[in-house]
């Protein structure tokens, strides 16, 4: 008789072993080994902490066009001046080959340019990136709102606004546009209708 419950309890304990397992296991990976659950390439913003403050934006014509002018569709957003030295010109390539590559979800996609002063834009550079909004804004707005790596600047970085108007992800300097084209991709399914 006292074999019998020396086994059952042996028996109880086992199965209670078994139901706790996995919560032991998960425990232990989470607090102890730490595995890296970031899948994302750029750096997700807490939108509350960076809300989009009234610009004064205006197009190349001069008339005021604010950024909520594009709700509705995500925004690739990048800041530079008017001379556009070769990394300007290289995040814009960028952002119009990105939203090419996303095919028929192209359309869910504006790309905006802040121009951070009133110097003349070349005329050749304005054709070879048609379709992107160019947009004239004072520097100092534009430093206040956007968060930027340590070591970087504004002018390093593209930026991702939402359909809803939120401030949600910023892209290292010399990003990968491989690796952006993947976190665009999720974006635009995690985001999608239907």
């Amino acid at each position: 008789m006292e074999q019998n419950k020396h086994k059952g309890r042996w028996k109880l304990f086992l199965v209670i072993l078994a139901c706790a397992s996995p919560i032991i296991l998960s425990y232990l990976t989470y607090y102890v080994i730490k595995p890296q659950s970031r899948t994302n390439y750029g750096a997700f913003i807490d939108p509350r902490n960076y809300p989009i403050p009234e610009l004064g934006t205006r197009g190349l014509d001069g008339k005021p066009v604010a950024l909520d002018a594009y709700q509705g569709k995500w925004i690739m957003l990048q800041v530079d001046s008017g001379e556009c030295p070769a990394a300007c010109e290289k995040k814009l390539h960028d952002m119009r080959q990105l939203r090419l590559a996303q095919g028929k979800e192209m359309e869910r996609i504006e790309r905006v340019w802040l121009i951070t002063d009133d110097k003349p834009l070349d005329t050749i550079l304005i054709r070879e990136f048609d379709g992107t909004h160019m947009l004239r804004v004072k520097s100092e707005a534009v430093r206040a709102w956007l968060p930027v790596e340590e070591d970087s600047t504004m002018t390093d970085h593209i930026y991702m606004i939402d359909p809803l108007g939120n401030l949600m992800m910023r892209f290292p300097k010399d990003a990968d546009p491989n690796k952006i084209k993947k976190d665009i991709v999720k974006l635009l399914k995690a985001s999608s209708i239907g």
